[in-house]
């Protein structure tokens, strides 16, 4: 099963909203996946790059944690506090031995970027959203999932956004049946998925042709040539929200538009709450084609 949602927000009026909105969408596809849930904010753009990080023992973890990382950066570091997470703000440049640093401490990364946060844990949507306070949050855009585990372990780290590269980051609803030979002509371009998760062997893909030239829509474009199987991926990268069926677009899934925002649902009664619900343009994605928006 699992629930996708996604908002790509046109107009800064709504920024503030950006989270109280996705929650509500979030929490309406419960009953498609009431294992995990996860949510990646696309927010205002940090000074050095914001590096989210989770814990299951939060308070031993995260006590003193940006004083001894930016003892060890000789920069300084700024902490923000989540529950089971935490998003550390560090210098540009300084990204690679930040992690090297968190990974030796045993802390789980769930992503970097300038501007996106990502927030997952097990547990009802309400819940994983309450504990985060993602209604509070703001932002230009966000996506978010709600998983029923069938072919991995209910963990962290199983659960949807899944980040393998800079500010982005990808949901998915469906199988790939060719994940385990993909994983392996990732691995050999530099693209090593930490999980046994199929959809952060699609979110590795993803990555490596946007660092390779491609922009959304052609990274997207190769997922129909490249990957087997059947599937709904949603994205975010910085700039940009973009989205994707397999050809026969085996997964429900809809969308709407009007001048203040572009939405996704794998439901429509995810939407009718949103602001202008009733003069949007609603359609669902056609197979096989890309959608994709940037600013």
């Amino acid at each position: 099963m699992c629930g996708i949602v996604g908002l790509f927000l046109k107009k800064d009026e709504l920024r503030p909203r950006l989270g109280d909105m996705l929650t509500d969408m979030l929490i309406t596809m419960t009953d498609r996946g009431p294992d995990s849930a996860g949510i990646a904010i696309y927010g205002d753009d940090a000074a050095g790059l914001k590096i989210t990080v989770q814990s299951d023992d939060p308070a031993g973890a995260f006590d003193g944690l940006a004083e001894v990382l930016g003892a060890e950066l000789g920069q300084p570091v700024a902490i923000k506090l989540a529950d089971t997470h935490a998003v550390l703000t560090v210098p540009e440049g300084a990204e690679r031995a930040a992690s090297a640093f968190l990974d030796a401490r045993g802390l789980r990364i769930m992503g970097v970027g300038k501007s996106m946060e990502i927030y997952k844990e097990v547990g009802l949507p309400k819940d994983v959203a309450a504990r985060f306070g993602i209604r509070a949050m703001g932002g230009s855009h966000g996506i978010g999932h709600t998983r029923m585990a069938t072919e991995s372990a209910v963990t962290t780290l199983g659960a949807h956004p899944f980040s393998t590269a800079e500010d982005q980051c990808l949901v998915h609803n469906g199988s790939l049946s060719n994940h385990n030979d993909m994983r392996r002509r990732l691995a050999r371009k530099g693209f090593v998925p930490k999980t046994e998760n199929d959809t952060e062997v699609a979110a590795c893909y993803i990555s490596s042709r946007i660092a390779a030239g491609d922009n959304l829509g052609q990274a997207l474009e190769g997922t129909l040539k490249d990957l087997d199987g059947f599937f709904t991926f949603v994205t975010g990268t910085h700039n940009g929200f973009g989205v994707v069926r397999d050809p026969i677009a085996c997964k429900p899934a809809v969308m709407a538009e009007t001048d203040d925002y572009v939405a996704f649902a794998s439901e429509y009664r995810a939407l009718v709450d949103l602001p202008g619900i009733e003069n949007a343009r609603v359609w669902e994605p056609e197979p096989a084609t890309v959608y994709f928006w940037e600013r």
